[in-house]
């Protein structure tokens, strides 16, 4: 590759500091980029010299960016998913001799349910390439697609930020966890006990309004709330410890807390939408190679989970 130059700033330095960036690991970053782990660190050191800032800095979770690298990441990242989104939308991906970290916006929730079944989807089509899951706040969402920070958003977004695509997944209802200790419940729930009993309700932001089951109390008024995580996995060993609450869930979630056996899945006694997952990307990624080819292998892994 010919060396492009202004009169201080090697521009071929941008795709090593934008993979080091979004990967932040030296080795992974020298594999995405088909370059020797040495050239890659050779590539740092000049960087550091032109910005005259160590910009990542080792510790015991990998390489952490110092303040001047942070506040080279939106522009970074910017610059390098125009390249990609824009002026490479030509470019071909061969998965089977790619080698690239896809990052995705997840919950704990898609973790569970689909990640492994991504993984082993792409350890078969894609066997160079990583991958890395981010957990970002509803109103960052946009900006770490847009920069490419992130290649696409998994879930069920409640307002989903203005300007991004999106495709539908797949559909489930709700259930109702309980403990079967609890005497008071039997096979089904009465709406009235439902809305007697507190509730476990899962939230990124920390808001009830914008939990994912909040199109309950939307519909049929508020329940009382005990408990508001971030968390779905902490859920079944809190109603396990605590047989008087109860959460509501995506019933593909409930069939995966079966495994504990206090806990017990009914029918929820309020008639609400289906639950629906989503992949979300930004535009200017619409047409880029990589991105498109993931896009059809999640859509592709989350149909062939079962009803």
């Amino acid at each position: 590759m010919n060396s492009i130059h202004n009169t201080d700033l090697d521009l071929n330095l941008l795709p090593v500091l934008d993979a080091l960036l979004r990967i932040r690991n030296v080795s992974r970053a020298a594999q995405e980029l088909n370059m020797s782990q040495s050239a890659v660190s050779h590539a740092l050191k000049r960087l550091r010299t032109f910005f005259g800032d160590p910009l990542f800095l080792k510790s015991g979770m990998g390489m952490q960016p110092t303040p001047k690298a942070l506040e080279l990441l939106a522009p970074v990242l910017a610059v390098m998913g125009t390249v990609r989104g824009e002026l490479l939308v030509q470019e071909s991906f061969e998965a089977t001799h790619a080698r690239r970290t896809f990052s995705l916006c997840v919950t704990d929730m898609g973790e569970l349910i689909f990640l492994p079944k991504l993984i082993a989807r792409l350890r078969e089509t894609a066997p160079g390439c990583t991958l890395r899951t981010m957990q970002v706040p509803m109103h960052q969402i946009h900006d770490v697609l847009e920069s490419g920070e992130a290649d696409v958003a998994l879930g069920s977004l409640h307002s989903v930020p203005e300007g991004l695509f999106q495709q539908l997944l797949f559909t489930r209802s709700f259930v109702t966890l309980v403990n079967r200790r609890n005497r008071k419940i039997g096979g089904s729930m009465t709406r009235e006990q439902y809305f007697e009993m507190e509730h476990i309700i899962v939230s990124l932001s920390g808001r009830a309004d914008e939990a994912y089951d909040a199109i309950v109390d939307h519909l049929a008024g508020p329940r009382r709330v005990y408990l508001t995580t971030a968390h779905f996995l902490t859920v079944p060993m809190i109603i396990e410890e605590n047989p008087d609450l109860i959460a509501t869930v995506p019933s593909e979630l409930a069939t995966k807390f079966a495994t504990f056996k206090s806990i017990k899945a009914v029918e929820t006694p309020v008639n609400v939408p289906p639950f629906a997952i989503r992949q979300h990307w930004h535009p200017r990624f619409q047409h880029d190679a990589a991105n498109s080819w993931l896009r059809r292998e999640i859509k592709e892994v989350f149909d062939t989970i079962p009803e």
